[in-house]
């Protein structure tokens, strides 16, 4: 059996690296061949090269070099560059994950080839049209033959949609294959990563560090002043009392820079992208966490850290109804009074994991591999 894996930024190559390393454990025969093929949306070392560096996923059969540009450019390219590796490959079954443009442009391309689409991470709903990567995942979802979901709550947005398991299309609750990931590299996190030491941000065994962290990258946030404004005004009004440490997104602070905002951030401790194993490790250790990132939303709730969203809403609504996660919006009051709320009263115990058991890689090529 002969795979394509189509990835381009970095919450794929994480949830790629769980696959492969499934693939190669459970796969002693060598039936399946897998190539990789990278379109090159994220192309800073530090949002890409080191990611695959530390995720020892190997190098990409194709790299598609296509970059940043508009949606609908970046789009294009990615399905011209993608149909032209897919008609000369051609494989037995595309993989895609998630929701970004790469996705998107993998699933049009197999399907008009009439290549069987996969589609890790299906069933995910905010129900928010505005949001790109909604109409990536619906889209991706209804093109796609097998969908592998992380939650039951994605079974049941797919069945609302009349996709249902039967009839070409087998439809999966295997669990999240991210969970899987930060079971595998948190342990390797605490060997290897410096990050806090480097930021003097010290800990201890009984308590996390004295800090905040922040995230902030999706387009209805950074490319709309007035939002991004807002949300910097919280964030610089807690930084006068907390200590906010903030990796900042290379098109985030190109905002700020344009929208001249620079002054809303004299509070806050910004710093460069930082690898996965550093990010693990500052997400660990946070006292609170403040993100418009779905990942990031998850590996909170696993790591038992309290997350408040800067969106109104969330694909990811178990961590929200386990109390574990505070949809605040964008509005700097808000945000602040979150904060204060979280601080007083404090976050409810998760009594559930909503995710799977950490082997959802495996459940994942054990059926790919049944399938021939």
């Amino acid at each position: 059996m002969k795979i394509v894996t189509i990835i381009g930024a970095r919450p794929q190559f994480i949830k790629a690296s769980s696959v492969y390393r499934a693939i190669k454990s459970i796969d002693r025969k060598n039936r399946i061949k897998e190539v990789l093929v990278h379109t090159g949306q994220h192309y800073d070392y530090l949002m890409d090269q080191v990611f695959f560096e530390e995720l020892e996923l190997p190098r990409p059969d194709y790299h598609l070099g296509v970059g940043s540009g508009s949606h609908g450019k970046q789009t294009a390219l990615m399905l011209e560059r993608i149909e032209a590796v897919l008609e000369k490959e051609r494989p037995d079954i595309v993989i895609v994950y998630g929701d970004t443009n790469s996705t998107l442009a993998g699933a049009l391309g197999a399907a008009k080839l009439k290549i069987p689409v996969a589609h890790i991470e299906a069933g995910l709903r905010s129900y928010n049209r505005e949001m790109p990567e909604e109409i990536n995942r619906v889209l991706t979802d209804h093109l796609s033959y097998y969908l592998f979901c992380p939650t039951e709550h994605a079974v049941r947005n797919l069945e609302k949609e009349g996709i249902i398991d039967g009839k070409g299309r087998l439809v999966r609750d295997v669990g999240d294959v991210m969970y899987d990931s930060i079971l595998y590299y948190s342990q390797i996190a605490e060997r290897k990563s410096k990050i806090l030491r480097d930021l003097n941000l010290s800990t201890s065994d009984s308590s996390h560090s004295d800090y905040y962290l922040v995230t902030i990258h999706r387009a209805e946030n950074t490319d709309n002043p007035k939002r991004l404004k807002s949300i910097l005004k919280a964030l610089n009004k807690i930084g006068k009392e907390e200590v906010v440490i903030f990796p900042i997104h290379p098109r985030t602070k190109k905002m700020i820079n344009n929208y001249r905002l620079a002054k809303e951030t004299s509070n806050i401790k910004l710093i460069e992208p930082v690898s996965y194993l550093n990010m693990l490790m500052l997400e660990k250790n946070a006292n609170l966490i403040l993100t418009d990132s779905g990942g990031v939303q998850k590996e909170a709730f696993w790591l038992r850290v309290p997350c408040i969203t800067l969106r109104e809403e969330t694909e990811w609504v178990e961590t929200v109804q386990s109390g574990w996660n505070i949809l605040a919006g964008i509005d700097t009051d808000r945000i602040i009074e979150a904060v204060k709320s979280a601080k007083r009263v404090g976050f409810s115990k998760r009594k559930k994991s909503f995710f799977g058991d950490g082997k959802a890689s495996q459940k994942i090529v054990s059926i790919l591999m049944n399938l021939n």
